[in-house]
């Protein structure tokens, strides 16, 4: 009797550790703007994750800004985080995370057919060239941000000092309109959806674009610690295979009026407000570039992050390549093929 009970207590503990072995991972993924950012979108279309909820776990976390995704990421209350190419370089080096991979791509800025970032300034105003601006107010959305490397360096590439022949102010991007249009500033950036604005449109004027100054720019990508990566590898690459599908799906044309639907609903905003540009290759009038493989681009990224060292913003700059971990994208992609 006594030696049945061992065997079938022997047995409950294998049948427990077993069913602890095969609980799913929890995959949390940061995201900062709705809509903008991935990870509010993933999965709001039905049946395109096949592995959430069985490998995985999907959740989706807000962040305020990159600051708090970076001490999440330090503390182990984020998988992946979402980053723009200005905080991986301040990342690796002040918050001493040498293990951070770039796994996958979010979106790409001055690809050909697509969006670029453009810098406005009033269209009756005297600022006609990039040389105008000494003397005179630039905003940015914050020191060190993407656009805020892009003005800087659209200065010294005119003969400017970025720090002694302007006053850079700081606000929100949903503010830049009213800014430049009170003449708070002189010059401001414009982003999607904000640089769509038909008051901004008509009254404003392109100083420059983005692509003129820096070309092609890694904007945004996803980035992951190399240990949660290796421990969780399996369920990892099943998460990256469902979300490579739901790119594919999202950037579809045939798919766009439910794609605009689900972006309204995620952002609490009206449709009309994505139809026209979301997800489309449309020059200025469309989207940013998305990767369908959602591989980033390297070769730009490392620009990126060098152009950041000659500014004087970050220490010194760091080689992409040892940071970034294209593994789990390129072969979930091979998996949907």
């Amino acid at each position: 009797m006594r030696i049945t009970r061992m065997i079938v207590g022997a047995a409950l503990c294998a049948m427990a550790v077993g069913a602890a072995a095969q609980q799913p991972v929890k995959i949390r993924v940061a995201y900062v703007v709705p809509v903008a950012n991935w990870a509010s979108l993933l999965f709001q279309k039905d049946g395109v994750a096949r592995h959430n909820g069985k490998s995985y776990t999907f959740e989706a976390v807000h962040f305020q800004g990159t600051p708090q995704m970076i001490t999440a990421l330090a503390n182990d209350e984020l998988e992946i985080a979402d980053l723009a190419f200005a905080s991986l370089a301040i990342a690796v080096q002040n918050a001493g995370m040498d293990d951070l991979r770039v796994i996958a791509d979010e979106f790409q800025d001055g690809v050909d057919g697509y969006y670029t970032d453009e810098f406005f300034v009033q269209k009756d105003g005297p600022i006609k060239s990039i040389k105008d601006l000494k003397g005179k107010v630039v905003a940015t959305n914050v020191a060190g941000s993407a656009v805020d490397i892009i003005m800087r360096a659209a200065l010294r590439k005119n003969g400017l000092d970025d720090r002694k022949d302007v006053n850079t102010i700081e606000t929100a991007f949903p503010n830049m309109k009213p800014t430049l249009l009170s003449g708070k500033a002189d010059a401001i950036p414009g982003v999607i959806p904000f640089s769509f604005d038909p008051e901004l449109r008509s009254k404003a004027r392109v100083l420059f674009t983005q692509k003129e100054i820096v070309g092609r720019t890694q904007m945004t990508m996803l980035v992951a610690r190399s240990g949660v990566i290796q421990k969780n590898r399996a369920a990892m690459l099943d998460f990256m295979e469902d979300a490579i599908r739901t790119v594919r799906w999202y950037i579809d044309p045939k798919n766009h009026a439910e794609a605009v639907e689900i972006a309204s609903k995620v952002s609490k905003r009206p449709a009309a407000a994505f139809d026209k540009w979301l997800f489309r290759k449309d020059g200025q009038n469309g989207d940013y570039y998305h990767s369908p493989d959602m591989l980033p681009d390297l070769g730009s990224l490392q620009k990126n992050i060098d152009l950041q060292k000659e500014l004087g913003l970050v220490k010194a700059s760091i080689d992409v390549r040892k940071h970034s971990d294209l593994s789990l994208a390129q072969e979930a992609a091979k998996r949907i093929k």
